[in-house]
Protein backbone atom coordinates (compact mmCIF):
# COMPACT_ATOMS: atom_id res chain seq x y z
CA UNK A 1 0.00 0.00 0.00
CA UNK A 2 1.45 3.32 -1.09
CA UNK A 3 1.60 5.24 2.00
CA UNK A 4 2.54 8.85 -0.10
CA UNK A 5 0.43 11.84 1.52
CA UNK A 6 -1.55 13.61 -1.13
CA UNK A 7 -2.90 17.31 -0.83
CA UNK A 8 -6.20 17.84 0.79
CA UNK A 9 -9.07 19.36 -1.59
CA UNK A 10 -10.65 22.56 -0.66
CA UNK A 11 -13.78 23.50 -2.36
CA UNK A 12 -14.62 27.29 -1.77
CA UNK A 13 -18.70 27.78 -2.39
CA UNK A 14 -21.24 30.17 -0.85
CA UNK A 15 -23.59 32.79 -2.01
CA UNK A 16 -23.26 34.46 -5.04
CA UNK A 17 -20.94 37.66 -4.70
CA UNK A 18 -19.67 37.05 -1.52
CA UNK A 19 -16.28 36.87 -2.45
CA UNK A 20 -14.91 32.82 -3.13
CA UNK A 21 -12.70 34.01 -6.32
CA UNK A 22 -11.88 37.22 -4.22
CA UNK A 23 -10.87 35.41 -1.06
CA UNK A 24 -8.67 32.60 -3.44
CA UNK A 25 -7.11 35.44 -4.97
CA UNK A 26 -5.74 36.73 -2.08
CA UNK A 27 -4.56 33.27 -1.06
CA UNK A 28 -3.25 32.82 -4.43
CA UNK A 29 -2.44 36.23 -4.93
CA UNK A 30 -3.89 36.95 -8.19
CA UNK A 31 -6.69 39.00 -9.91
CA UNK A 32 -8.87 36.28 -11.25
CA UNK A 33 -12.04 38.28 -9.84
CA UNK A 34 -11.49 41.22 -11.86
CA UNK A 35 -11.55 38.45 -15.22
CA UNK A 36 -14.77 37.39 -14.29
CA UNK A 37 -17.94 38.65 -16.87
CA UNK A 38 -19.60 40.51 -13.80
CA UNK A 39 -17.54 39.24 -11.25
CA UNK A 40 -19.29 36.22 -11.18
CA UNK A 41 -17.03 32.47 -11.84
CA UNK A 42 -18.31 30.93 -14.78
CA UNK A 43 -16.95 27.83 -14.72
CA UNK A 44 -16.06 25.36 -11.70
CA UNK A 45 -11.88 26.02 -11.85
CA UNK A 46 -8.93 24.37 -9.76
CA UNK A 47 -5.13 26.10 -8.23
CA UNK A 48 -2.84 23.97 -6.84
CA UNK A 49 -1.19 26.17 -3.86
CA UNK A 50 2.09 24.28 -2.70
CA UNK A 51 2.94 24.18 0.86
CA UNK A 52 5.82 26.93 0.35
CA UNK A 53 3.21 28.79 -1.13
CA UNK A 54 1.16 28.57 2.12
CA UNK A 55 3.51 28.78 4.33
CA UNK A 56 4.53 32.23 2.54
CA UNK A 57 0.71 33.18 2.53
CA UNK A 58 0.38 32.52 6.67
CA UNK A 59 4.12 33.27 8.52
CA UNK A 60 1.77 32.05 11.82
CA UNK A 61 2.86 28.48 10.58
CA UNK A 62 6.62 29.22 10.67
CA UNK A 63 6.25 31.57 14.06
CA UNK A 64 4.38 28.23 15.74
CA UNK A 65 6.64 26.32 14.00
CA UNK A 66 4.01 24.22 12.75
CA UNK A 67 5.09 21.25 10.36
CA UNK A 68 2.78 19.70 7.96
CA UNK A 69 3.40 16.67 6.46
CA UNK A 70 0.76 16.90 3.55
CA UNK A 71 2.42 19.12 0.10
CA UNK A 72 -0.44 21.85 -0.05
CA UNK A 73 -3.67 22.46 -1.55
CA UNK A 74 -5.41 21.97 -4.55
CA UNK A 75 -8.67 24.46 -4.15
CA UNK A 76 -11.79 24.11 -6.23
CA UNK A 77 -13.79 27.66 -6.85
CA UNK A 78 -17.56 26.68 -7.41
CA UNK A 79 -19.99 29.13 -9.67
CA UNK A 80 -23.01 29.45 -7.31
CA UNK A 81 -24.67 26.63 -5.69
CA UNK A 82 -25.91 25.01 -8.68
CA UNK A 83 -22.76 23.79 -9.89
CA UNK A 84 -21.65 22.96 -6.64
CA UNK A 85 -24.90 20.32 -5.66
CA UNK A 86 -23.84 19.19 -9.15
CA UNK A 87 -19.69 18.50 -8.78
CA UNK A 88 -20.74 17.09 -5.22
CA UNK A 89 -22.94 14.48 -6.82
CA UNK A 90 -20.95 13.74 -9.17
CA UNK A 91 -17.70 13.37 -6.91
CA UNK A 92 -19.81 11.86 -3.96
CA UNK A 93 -17.17 13.38 -1.75
CA UNK A 94 -15.38 14.77 -3.32
CA UNK A 95 -13.83 17.64 -1.51
CA UNK A 96 -11.93 16.97 2.21
CA UNK A 97 -12.85 20.40 3.29
CA UNK A 98 -15.02 23.51 2.80
CA UNK A 99 -15.07 27.14 2.78
CA UNK A 100 -17.86 28.55 3.06
CA UNK A 101 -17.71 32.24 2.53
CA UNK A 102 -20.43 34.46 4.04
CA UNK A 103 -20.76 38.31 4.01
CA UNK A 104 -20.43 38.98 7.07
CA UNK A 105 -23.10 42.15 6.35
CA UNK A 106 -25.38 39.90 4.54
CA UNK A 107 -25.31 37.05 6.80
CA UNK A 108 -27.20 33.42 5.61
CA UNK A 109 -28.63 33.95 2.12
CA UNK A 110 -30.74 31.21 -0.14
CA UNK A 111 -27.56 29.53 -1.61
CA UNK A 112 -25.47 29.78 1.71
CA UNK A 113 -28.67 27.87 3.46
CA UNK A 114 -28.16 25.22 0.50
CA UNK A 115 -24.28 25.07 0.55
CA UNK A 116 -25.06 24.32 4.54
CA UNK A 117 -27.43 21.42 3.80
CA UNK A 118 -24.98 20.08 1.34
CA UNK A 119 -22.22 20.17 3.28
CA UNK A 120 -24.23 18.13 6.27
CA UNK A 121 -25.54 15.98 4.37
CA UNK A 122 -22.03 14.76 2.79
CA UNK A 123 -20.61 15.20 6.18
CA UNK A 124 -17.82 17.26 4.72
CA UNK A 125 -15.73 19.22 7.27
CA UNK A 126 -16.30 22.97 7.03
CA UNK A 127 -15.07 26.83 8.32
CA UNK A 128 -17.08 29.64 8.14
CA UNK A 129 -14.86 32.58 6.12
CA UNK A 130 -17.10 35.82 7.35
CA UNK A 131 -15.81 38.10 4.32
CA UNK A 132 -16.28 41.96 4.15
CA UNK A 133 -15.40 43.31 7.25
CA UNK A 134 -13.79 46.28 6.17
CA UNK A 135 -17.24 47.43 4.94
CA UNK A 136 -18.37 47.44 8.32
CA UNK A 137 -18.82 51.38 8.85
CA UNK A 138 -15.93 52.92 10.16
CA UNK A 139 -13.71 49.77 9.63
CA UNK A 140 -9.70 50.80 9.52
CA UNK A 141 -6.84 47.42 9.64
CA UNK A 142 -4.86 48.55 12.47
CA UNK A 143 -2.67 45.71 13.24
CA UNK A 144 -1.93 42.41 11.35
CA UNK A 145 -3.34 40.36 14.32
CA UNK A 146 -6.91 39.85 13.58
CA UNK A 147 -7.86 39.37 17.07
CA UNK A 148 -6.10 42.78 18.20
CA UNK A 149 -7.55 44.25 14.89
CA UNK A 150 -11.16 43.61 15.25
CA UNK A 151 -10.35 44.78 19.74
CA UNK A 152 -8.64 47.76 18.32
CA UNK A 153 -11.48 48.94 16.26
CA UNK A 154 -13.63 52.51 17.50
CA UNK A 155 -16.57 51.43 19.37
CA UNK A 156 -19.37 51.78 16.57
CA UNK A 157 -17.18 50.12 14.42
CA UNK A 158 -16.55 46.81 17.40
CA UNK A 159 -20.20 46.87 18.33
CA UNK A 160 -21.50 46.36 14.66
CA UNK A 161 -19.18 43.90 14.61
CA UNK A 162 -20.33 42.17 17.42
CA UNK A 163 -23.98 42.72 16.61
CA UNK A 164 -23.31 41.11 12.96
CA UNK A 165 -21.34 37.82 14.23
CA UNK A 166 -23.82 37.60 17.38
CA UNK A 167 -26.83 37.55 14.45
CA UNK A 168 -24.92 34.64 12.21
CA UNK A 169 -23.45 32.33 15.69
CA UNK A 170 -28.10 32.74 16.22
CA UNK A 171 -29.05 31.87 12.24
CA UNK A 172 -26.67 28.99 12.38
CA UNK A 173 -27.91 27.52 15.75
CA UNK A 174 -31.04 26.69 13.90
CA UNK A 175 -28.88 25.30 10.99
CA UNK A 176 -27.55 23.01 13.86
CA UNK A 177 -24.34 24.03 14.30
CA UNK A 178 -22.74 25.10 17.30
CA UNK A 179 -20.22 28.27 15.79
CA UNK A 180 -18.09 30.83 17.46
CA UNK A 181 -15.29 32.69 16.32
CA UNK A 182 -11.93 30.70 16.03
CA UNK A 183 -10.42 32.23 18.69
CA UNK A 184 -12.67 30.36 20.99
CA UNK A 185 -12.77 27.20 20.34
CA UNK A 186 -12.36 24.36 22.46
CA UNK A 187 -13.15 21.15 20.44
CA UNK A 188 -12.81 21.09 16.58
CA UNK A 189 -15.46 18.26 16.54
CA UNK A 190 -18.50 19.77 17.83
CA UNK A 191 -17.76 23.55 17.08
CA UNK A 192 -17.72 25.24 13.87
CA UNK A 193 -15.24 27.99 13.37
CA UNK A 194 -16.04 31.79 12.25
CA UNK A 195 -12.86 33.09 10.85
CA UNK A 196 -13.90 36.99 10.10
CA UNK A 197 -11.61 38.03 7.30
CA UNK A 198 -11.38 40.36 3.94
CA UNK A 199 -10.45 39.43 0.72
CA UNK A 200 -9.73 43.34 -0.02
CA UNK A 201 -7.38 43.84 2.43
CA UNK A 202 -6.24 40.53 3.74
CA UNK A 203 -7.50 40.71 7.31
CA UNK A 204 -7.78 37.06 8.52
CA UNK A 205 -6.55 35.48 5.53
CA UNK A 206 -3.03 34.25 7.49
CA UNK A 207 -5.63 32.87 9.95
CA UNK A 208 -7.99 31.33 7.33
CA UNK A 209 -4.86 29.54 5.88
CA UNK A 210 -3.46 28.54 9.49
CA UNK A 211 -7.25 27.36 10.17
CA UNK A 212 -7.13 24.77 7.42
CA UNK A 213 -3.76 23.59 8.09
CA UNK A 214 -4.69 22.83 11.15
CA UNK A 215 -8.14 20.60 10.81
CA UNK A 216 -6.10 18.93 7.59
CA UNK A 217 -2.82 17.91 9.79
CA UNK A 218 -5.19 17.22 13.08
CA UNK A 219 -8.36 15.16 11.22
CA UNK A 220 -7.01 14.63 7.28
CA UNK A 221 -4.14 12.89 7.63
CA UNK A 222 -5.96 9.41 7.18
CA UNK A 223 -8.23 9.92 4.62
CA UNK A 224 -5.08 11.76 2.58
CA UNK A 225 -3.24 8.38 2.35
CA UNK A 226 -2.31 7.70 -1.43
CA UNK A 227 -4.60 4.53 -3.30
CA UNK A 228 -2.80 2.82 -6.11
CA UNK A 229 -5.63 2.95 -8.19
CA UNK A 230 -6.45 6.36 -10.02
CA UNK A 231 -9.77 8.40 -9.74
CA UNK A 232 -11.04 11.40 -10.58
CA UNK A 233 -14.27 13.58 -11.41
CA UNK A 234 -14.33 14.84 -15.03
CA UNK A 235 -15.66 18.72 -14.50
CA UNK A 236 -15.81 19.44 -18.04
CA UNK A 237 -15.41 18.43 -21.66
CA UNK A 238 -14.60 21.17 -24.04
CA UNK A 239 -13.61 21.66 -27.95
CA UNK A 240 -11.18 23.56 -28.99
CA UNK A 241 -11.42 23.35 -32.53
CA UNK A 242 -11.69 19.68 -33.49
CA UNK A 243 -9.89 18.72 -30.09
CA UNK A 244 -11.78 17.42 -27.68
CA UNK A 245 -10.70 17.86 -23.81
CA UNK A 246 -11.50 16.40 -20.73
CA UNK A 247 -10.60 18.82 -17.30
CA UNK A 248 -11.13 16.74 -14.23
CA UNK A 249 -10.10 16.71 -10.75
CA UNK A 250 -7.41 13.00 -9.67
CA UNK A 251 -8.38 13.40 -5.84
CA UNK A 252 -6.81 9.70 -5.47
CA UNK A 253 -3.89 7.48 -7.40
CA UNK A 254 -1.63 8.21 -9.81
CA UNK A 255 -2.75 8.34 -13.71
CA UNK A 256 -0.29 7.37 -16.52
CA UNK A 257 -0.50 8.58 -20.30
CA UNK A 258 -0.40 4.57 -21.06
CA UNK A 259 -3.78 4.27 -18.82
CA UNK A 260 -6.95 3.86 -20.22
CA UNK A 261 -9.91 4.90 -18.79
CA UNK A 262 -13.64 4.71 -17.81
CA UNK A 263 -16.09 7.41 -17.81
CA UNK A 264 -19.55 6.70 -16.60
CA UNK A 265 -22.43 7.62 -18.99
CA UNK A 266 -25.85 7.54 -19.31
CA UNK A 267 -25.46 4.13 -20.87
CA UNK A 268 -22.50 1.70 -21.08
CA UNK A 269 -19.33 3.46 -19.32
CA UNK A 270 -16.74 4.82 -21.92
CA UNK A 271 -13.58 3.24 -22.16
CA UNK A 272 -11.19 5.74 -23.68
CA UNK A 273 -6.82 6.03 -23.98
CA UNK A 274 -5.56 9.30 -22.89
CA UNK A 275 -3.72 10.94 -25.83
CA UNK A 276 -2.23 13.73 -24.12
CA UNK A 277 -2.09 14.70 -20.20
CA UNK A 278 -1.94 17.65 -18.43
CA UNK A 279 -1.50 18.98 -15.35
CA UNK A 280 -2.24 22.36 -14.01
CA UNK A 281 0.62 24.81 -12.63
CA UNK A 282 0.83 25.86 -9.41
CA UNK A 283 -0.88 29.12 -8.61
CA UNK A 284 -2.04 29.37 -12.34
CA UNK A 285 -4.58 28.16 -14.81
CA UNK A 286 -2.13 27.18 -17.29
CA UNK A 287 -1.41 23.53 -18.06
CA UNK A 288 1.94 21.96 -19.17
CA UNK A 289 2.13 18.22 -20.60
CA UNK A 290 3.35 15.21 -18.55
CA UNK A 291 3.65 11.58 -18.66
CA UNK A 292 2.55 10.54 -15.21
CA UNK A 293 0.80 12.95 -12.68
CA UNK A 294 -0.23 12.21 -8.90
CA UNK A 295 -2.96 13.31 -7.02
CA UNK A 296 -4.42 15.89 -5.50
CA UNK A 297 -4.39 17.28 -9.60
CA UNK A 298 -5.85 19.16 -11.54
CA UNK A 299 -5.56 17.58 -15.01
CA UNK A 300 -6.58 17.94 -18.59
CA UNK A 301 -7.28 15.16 -21.08
CA UNK A 302 -7.00 14.57 -24.69
CA UNK A 303 -9.09 11.47 -25.55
Amino acid sequence: MNQKIRQPIVTVAGHVDHGKTSLLDNIRKTGVAENEAGGITQKISFTKVPLNQVECRCPLLTEKKVKLDFPGFLFIDTPGHAAFSHLRKRGGSLADLAILVMDINEGIMPQTAEVIELLKLNKTPFIIALNKIDNISGWRKISENLKENIESQPINSKLNFDEKLFTIIGALHHHGFNAKPFWEITDFTSQLALIPCSARSGEGIPELIMMLCGLSQKFLKENLRLGDEAKGVILEIKKEKTIQYAEAILYDGIISIKDEIAIASFNEPIISKIRVLEEILPLSNKFRPLTETVAANGIRMQL
